[in-house]
């Protein structure tokens, strides 16, 4: 068995769910899994949001690998790929080799096209403001924000600038584009329609991770995911508020 090659095929896997929105401890138990598997005596991980410790024990011989995670995006499709490959490692009969390859071809796969995202995106919008009790017109408008703010959104992580400075400026979109879309008689609800599109850009999966960690003891990672997730609403905050600020403060009202 070459120890080294498992290690980082491991630490691929782990590196994979991290960049896909997996949780750390879903990430610490798949390392760990198939470095069993392959008949290693000791493993352990320690995993945060932004990086991957390994290390791994046979026959006397030790060796530790560590791994920056500098990207993350939300892929549940991949987090659910790479943890039904782990378990079904055995049954498959996967060497270490055929393990790299089955996760580089998940790792490469195909996410939905551009277009379908937007368009989801959008009716994801048009959807909230129902939510919100808003009327079938606040929630066409908010369906052609949710267009916007999302291909704005592609556009700048294609750049990658901040996620703080886009998720401000998507929100800042929103607000302008609501403004705009009340004056010309468009929409009823100028708050229901900013929010039933910002709801977009809510950090939910961050969030529901910070909780999830913690509540299994990843205190580190909880905490970590936690104040991302409260950047993320203050970025929301900033930029909707500057928009509202300077249109109350220059033209009196809405």
């Amino acid at each position: 068995m070459d120890m080294d090659e498992l290690l980082h095929v491991a630490t691929f896997a782990g590196k994979i769910m991290l960049e896909s929105g997996g949780e750390t401890y879903r990430a610490e138990e798949i390392i760990w899994r198939i470095c069993k598997i392959y008949g290693v005596d000791e493993a352990e991980s320690f995993v945060t949001p932004t990086g991957i410790m390994v290390s791994v024990c046979h026959e006397g011989k030790t060796c530790s690998l560590i791994r920056r995670v500098s990207t993350r995006t939300i892929d549940l499709d991949r987090v659910d790929k790479v943890n039904d490959l782990s378990r079904n490692i055995v049954s498959r009969n996967l060497s270490v080799k055929d393990l790299k390859a089955q996760l580089n071809i998940i790792n490469n796969g195909e996410r939905y096209n551009k277009y379908t995202t937007i368009l989801i995106s959008a009716l994801g919008a048009f959807c909230f403001v129902f939510l919100l009790e808003g009327t079938l017109i606040d929630a066409i408008g908010a369906f052609f924000i949710g267009i916007i703010i999302k291909l704005t959104s592609i556009k700048f992580e294609s750049l990658q600038i901040n996620p703080f400075f886009i998720n401000s400026i998507c929100a800042g979109i929103a607000a302008i584009m609501a403004i705009f879309f009340l004056k010309i008689g468009f929409i009823n609800s100028i708050d229901k329609t900013i929010i039933g599109s910002i709801m977009l850009l809510v950090p939910g999966l961050a969030i529901t991770n910070a909780i999830r960690d913690t509540i299994s003891g990843d205190l580190v990672a909880g905490l970590t995911r936690s104040a991302e997730a409260f950047l993320i609403a203050i970025s929301i905050a900033v930029g909707t508020g500057a928009v509202l600020s300077f249109w109350i403060s220059v033209f009196g009202g809405l």
